[in-house]
């Protein structure tokens, strides 16, 4: 039995409408899910919203809103977004919600019996839309001369009583985890970042605020709500039922990969681990940081009026090409860049053209010249043989390099079967065959339409919709996971059935730049 599998995003802070950051994290946690799906594993995928803090507050209070309604309602746009990208989670945690603020409280319950939590007061540099305390010697200075944290962001003063967390006494902790736990931080240009900042020294952390009252209650402490990256993290726990003992905490913690922006890395691979350390938690077994998503080589930005619409994108090109684009094109954990130009090139060429017009040409004439009837006992030629070794260890590779997260080399592995399979119909030219060797033109199709199945699994997670559409049209059977390509009989039982092979529907139609897209 395989062990079960937990994954998760960042939950987002729903102070703007989801742009293509949301959208790549989103797609890449679902490809993960549904890979371990098929895989044979019992995955858990969780994502969701990070609805407190001042940058909320301060929205809110900007637009004349309560906080909570403006929640609502952005929220909604991930949850939009969520459905219309088809990703897969089961469960979607809003941190507003009400067993949330149990479970943060619990955890600041079991920090403050440890001793790590004690009452100060707060003097320093705070980003509100990093939502992080810096260090001056952190900060850099903005064209204007003013303060600016090491994203970017600007950061203001702030002096306040707080609650800090003993940060200071996890340093050795935490060196240690990262050395006995080499593949707890990923990739190894973070790995050596969160090395470096925890060996120049930990301050305690301060996790409460008194200026504002929009998050959760610090337990037993009037006028105190806790740092937003304290409740913030703790979804991770909550969404399975903590502090209670439920299934799902027995079977899914800890958490097998926390997914995440690279730019969240500290709170996740430093902090979290902090506070589940001091909370008596078992900590998860890894935090990715994968890179950003640019576009056309720049920083989305609404001062440039580069930002993305997901939704949009996904409407203008479809959701299964956009998917494909994003996982293919970018190597995982590094920045990558998209433009119209470039996801319209990619899937015209590689899902329209080669994928999609195999499968098309193939189903066609087995349509055409056979009448849609299947064909069992033909000759198999070594070329045949050859075609179908090169397809499964490419299939192989890709398996290999999904477990490990590298999905464009994975994909690399699937396009090369691809091309093999394409050289083998111009090889074989099963056209003149038709006339010249009938039997041998039926050896070579139905090698082909075999082929169909193994290479459109493969590409299932990335491309759910398309392919399940693809597996429809040949006669796959329910069982669409990996486990399906040890069944040896699938194609014997569909030659003795009543299947015939209906006139085959494109599942991949080649794309077109819209009017007044593209550079200029």
């Amino acid at each position: 039995m395989s062990k079960p599998y937990y994954i998760t995003t960042a939950i987002s802070y729903p102070n703007g409408k989801p742009h293509i950051g949301h959208a790549y994290e989103a797609i890449a946690a679902d490809v993960i899910a549904r890979f371990q799906r098929m895989s044979g594993r019992k995955v858990r995928f969780q994502t969701g919203t990070d609805e407190h803090g001042l940058k909320v507050y301060q929205k809110a209070r900007d637009v004349g809103r309560e906080p909570r309604d403006l929640a609502d309602e952005m929220t909604s746009h991930f949850i939009a977004m969520g459905e219309k990208l088809n990703i897969s989670y089961d469960r979607f945690q809003r941190t507003v919600d009400p067993d949330h603020h149990s479970a943060s409280q619990e955890i600041w319950r079991r920090m403050e019996a440890n001793g790590d939590l004690y009452l100060d007061r707060y003097e320093g540099w705070y980003s509100v839309r990093d939502e992080a305390y810096y260090d001056e010697s952190e900060l850099g200075e903005g064209e204007g001369g003013e303060k600016l944290s090491p994203q970017g962001t600007p950061v203001e003063w702030t002096a306040e009583e707080s609650w800090f967390f003993r940060l200071s006494n996890y340093a050795d902790r935490l060196l240690a985890l990262y050395a006995d736990h080499p593949s707890f931080i990923a990739p190894e240009r973070s790995r050596n970042e969160i090395i470096r900042f925890v060996e120049g020294g930990l301050k305690d952390l301060s996790v409460s605020r008194t200026s504002f009252d929009w998050g959760v209650k610090v337990p037993d402490s009037d006028g105190h709500v806790m740092y937003v990256w304290v409740d913030a993290l703790t979804n991770y726990i909550s969404g399975l039922g903590f502090p209670d003992e439920t299934e799902e905490w027995r079977t899914f913690w800890p958490c097998d990969l926390h997914l995440i922006g690279k730019d969240i890395t500290r709170f996740h691979a430093v902090y979290w681990p902090a506070f589940l350390m001091s909370a008596g938690i078992e900590l998860p077994k890894q935090v990715f940081a994968h890179g950003f998503v640019l576009n056309r080589g720049r920083k989305e930005s609404k001062s440039e009026g580069n930002v993305t619409d997901p939704l949009a994108l996904a409407d203008t090109y479809g959701v299964d090409p956009v998917r494909y684009f994003l996982m293919r094109e970018i190597a995982f954990g590094q920045d990558g860049s998209y433009s119209d130009e470039a996801i319209v090139t990619r899937a015209n060429a590689e899902l329209a053209n080669s994928f999609g017009n195999f499968a098309q040409r193939i189903l066609s004439m087995v349509h055409k010249n056979m009448d849609g009837k299947l064909t069992a006992g033909y000759e198999v030629s070594d070329e045949d043989s050859k075609l179908e070794k090169t397809v499964a260890n490419a299939i192989g590779e890709l398996r290999t390099d999904f477990e490990a997260l590298n999905f464009s080399e994975g994909l690399d592995a699937w396009m090369r079967a691809v091309f093999a399979c394409n050289q083998y119909i111009d090889d074989q030219a099963p056209w003149a065959l038709r006339k010249t060797d009938p039997e041998r033109m039926q050896a070579v199709l139905m090698t082909c339409f075999r082929l169909v199945r193994p290479l459109a699994l493969a590409l299932r997670p990335v491309t759910p919709e398309a392919a399940d559409k693809l597996l429809d049209q040949i006669g796959m059977g329910e069982n669409r996971d990996f486990s399906a390509l040890d069944e040896a009989g699938w194609f014997d039982a569909l030659t003795g059935s009543d299947f015939t092979l209906e006139k085959p529907q494109g599942v991949f139609p080649r794309l077109e730049l819209p009017s007044g897209k593209g550079e200029g």
